[in-house]
């Protein structure tokens, strides 16, 4: 190339056409090549199926699936098990795959290869396609078939097996849940068996029992003052039954007083029997004191304590003495009963007092026991809601697990199987045709290029006046025969001509292999 030449467009159109049977014989060359190397390319055929996913024929309002993965989740993880090793050999021995490969190489090896095969890619959230490769178009289409089938069997155990490990677990977790909830209750029982009494519900029943029991001993200490009263008063009526000088008429007021007394014991009985109940202590105390009065005016009555008029002093005196003696022995019997009643009403208060004691004592040991109740409780409704939890749990597990079982939940259903694939897959013999020709091209231009640039030859005045810095005195044109310009119009021909038949013959070989014309089989 000469310096400072510079190239036009019309200079560059001008040079490829001076060069064009370069790049010519590189692009017819190199495209036949690319031709004989793809035929010699054995033909490889894919069958696909498409798998569905069809939803579960109960609505998720009534059982829920215990199968929460997405679709590209649980294909990666059946995809793991169907293409492993074991799988895989069992495929390629049931059908006798790669027979030439397995001669020479390692079974590891041809699965890798058959893995490499073998596609999986989905189609939308609901859909994927399950691709196989072969140089058999049969073979890949009953391969692609397998693998379906493989794939829908191992999705119905997988969804089975978990169901049934997931319902295993809750199981265990339940049982766990039973135990520790049986134990807590233990433990409640025995603390309320040990602090029986003494517990925070059974504060409101205490402070009654201890209201009750201090009523009770309010109504014993008056029944015993009323005692006292009384027995101060029998004092008095001995002293005075004992004194002389009483005359009958004074007797008379005894007895009178007698039976005032047996009724003023009446109204009281009645009286107490409106505010306590029948079995009180006070009560029964009053119906012995009525009826020792009772039986107090009979034997007066009985007796006679009127002396007959027509007694003499003396007897009448003597009669005075008697009964006198009578009603002292009488009053002191009353007295003596009461001092009874009295002390059995005093050991009565002392032991609602010691009652109220230790139901004080209850009381006052509440607020100890009630924070460690509290503790037991809580934990106590803790585990009762996890059991409870668990429980239902456990249930809906159960029902989905029988779900799987039945193969009515979600599953895998082929709806475009597996078909015997009519063209190869591969190889792409046009691509690779075009291919060749793109290198053809590139390396005819690299070396026209290549060509001009090792080319110093002189073509135009001005490059002539540039180089040698000489006038030019004339320019002489190429000046060629009549033969010379026929000869050169036949070469131009035939060269082009051969190209055509050339290049059309490989490209009608390469369609006759590949299957396009079927006229030519």
């Amino acid at each position: 190339m000469l310096p400072g030449r510079q190239y036009t467009p019309e200079e560059l159109l001008r040079l490829l056409w001076y060069r064009r049977w370069i790049v010519l014989v590189f692009a017819i060359f190199s495209t036949l090549g690319a031709v004989a190397v793809s035929m010699q390319i054995k033909n490889v055929y894919r069958s696909e199926t498409l798998i569905l996913l069809t939803p579960q024929r109960v609505p998720e309002t009534y059982v829920k699936t215990t199968m929460t993965m997405r679709i590209e989740d649980r294909l990666r993880s059946i995809q793991e098990e169907i293409l492993s090793r074991t799988r895989l050999e069992k495929v390629i021995g049931d059908f006798n795959l790669y027979p030439e490969l397995r001669a020479t190489k390692p079974m590891e090896e041809v699965v890798a290869i058959m893995k490499d095969n073998i596609a999986v890619d989905t189609v939308r959230d609901d859909a994927f396609k399950v691709s196989f490769t072969s140089g058999s178009p049969r073979t890949a289409m009953i391969v692609a078939d397998r693998l379906a089938a493989e794939f829908i069997d191992e999705n119905a155990r997988s969804r089975e097996g978990f169901a049934k490990d997931t319902d295993k677990f809750l199981e265990s977790q339940l049982e766990d849940a039973r135990r520790s909830l049986e134990e807590h209750e233990n433990k409640l029982k025995l603390f309320r068996e040990r602090y029986s009494g003494e517990l925070p519900q059974q504060l409101d029943s205490n402070l009654q029992v201890i209201r009750g029991k201090q009523a009770d001993i309010q109504a014993l200490n008056e029944s015993i003052d009323r005692d006292r009263d009384r027995r101060l008063a029998l004092e008095k009526q001995i002293a005075d039954a004992m004194n002389g000088g009483v005359e009958t008429p004074a007797a008379e007021a005894k007895t009178q007083t007698t039976v005032d007394l047996l009724d003023k014991a009446k109204s009281e009985l009645r009286t107490m029997e409106l505010r306590l109940k029948p079995e009180h202590p006070d009560v029964i105390a009053k119906r012995r004191a009525v009826a020792n009065l009772e039986k107090q005016v009979q034997d007066e009555a009985a007796a006679g304590l009127a002396a007959p008029p027509a007694a003499s002093p003396a007897v009448r005196t003597s009669s005075l003495d008697m009964v006198r003696q009578a009603r002292a022995r009488q009053y002191q019997q009353e007295m003596t009963k009461i001092d009874q009643q009295i002390a059995q009403k005093q050991t009565d208060v002392e032991r609602l007092k010691g009652m109220v004691t230790e139901y004080q004592r209850r009381v006052d040991s509440v607020p100890g026991h009630e924070s460690e109740l509290t503790s037991l409780m809580r934990d106590y409704d803790t585990l009762q809601k996890v059991y409870a939890s668990l429980l239902g749990k456990k249930e809906d597990s159960k029902i989905s697990a029988n779900l799987e079982k039945q193969q009515v939940g979600e599953q895998f259903k082929i709806l475009d199987p597996a078909r015997l694939p009519e063209r190869p897959f591969s190889p792409n013999r046009i691509r690779i045709s075009v291919i060749g020709l793109g290198i053809g091209l590139a390396l005819g231009l690299a070396l026209a290029g290549f060509l001009e640039y090792r080319d110093t030859t002189l073509r135009t005045e001005d490059e002539v006046v540039k180089m040698l810095v000489l006038p030019v005195v004339a320019a002489i044109p190429v000046m060629s025969s009549i033969g010379e310009r026929r000869r050169h119009r036949r070469n131009l021909v035939l060269t082009g001509l051969a190209s055509f038949i050339v290049v059309a013959g490989g490209l009608v070989g390469m369609l006759w292999r590949m299957g396009l014309v079927p006229g030519l089989r």
